[in-house]
């Protein structure tokens, strides 16, 4: 699972197969493991109390069954229970599930818990198993640019880049990490190019106002908006 949308838990055709199986088996399977159908359809509409309770209780019968372990803690942190979200990740991996939207979402849970070098492992090993997905790469550019890495988030938002070249947010992120290392005019061509393709993008033009009044011909170590979007957008919940 990444957190690329609260709504929208899990991918069209994984919500397909959950109601097409209902009529005939107790559990939605999978290469790791087995996970029960109505936990996981309450996680898919938001009812995370219920996701949490049926997952627990399925638990409680098999303890190691790794995927439930993951859904546990993708609920407990759309919960807000971002110390139980990561204990569950943790545990599921010792199980030996170990899929690059896991590790995403643990890094993800690091970093809202203010580990910042828990969450560069965990998307490190994102990245290396998922790494054709820009979300991985995103993301851990993210947490090296407020780690100050920023050679290191430079690479990661490029390779993001080219495998979606027309997200907002590191479009955005892009421009600011580029501000920061002194390339003043790069920044500020990317800010202007993230408003002729969507006008009302709060970010860019927050960002390019505070480069205009705050840098003027040169940039140093300026603190750039860009909107939080760890927690927020980057967290999802489809099988592949």
């Amino acid at each position: 699972m990444s957190r690329i949308d609260k709504s929208s838990i899990f991918a069209v055709a994984a919500l397909l197969m959950i109601f097409s199986a209902m009529n005939s088996y107790a559990v939605v399977a999978s290469a790791e493991g087995a996970c029960d159908v109505g936990a996981d359809i309450a996680l898919e509409v938001g009812d995370y109390a219920t996701a949490i309770e049926l997952h627990q209780r399925l638990l409680r019968s098999e303890r190691n069954n790794g995927i439930a372990h993951y859904h546990l803690g993708f609920a407990y942190g759309m919960a807000g229970l971002t110390a139980e979200e990561i204990g569950e990740y943790r545990t599921a991996i010792g199980l030996g599930f170990k899929k690059w939207d896991l590790f995403l979402n643990l890094g993800l849970a690091y970093a809202d818990h203010h580990e910042p070098e828990r969450a560069i492992a965990a998307l490190e090993t994102a990245v290396s198993l998922g790494p054709d997905h820009a979300e991985t790469h995103f993301n851990l550019a993210v947490v090296y640019e407020r780690e100050n890495r920023l050679d290191e988030a430079l690479q990661e938002i490029i390779t993001s880049l080219v495998l979606d070249p027309r997200n907002s947010d590191a479009l955005n992120t892009d421009a600011t990490i580029c501000a920061r290392m002194g390339n003043v005019s790069f920044a500020r061509a990317i800010w202007m190019q993230l408003l002729r393709q969507e006008p009302d993008y709060a970010p860019a033009r927050t960002n390019l106002a505070l480069l205009n009044q705050s840098c003027g011909g040169a940039c140093g170590s300026h603190t750039f908006y860009y909107p939080r979007q760890m927690s927020i957008q980057n967290r999802s919940g489809g099988e592949e």
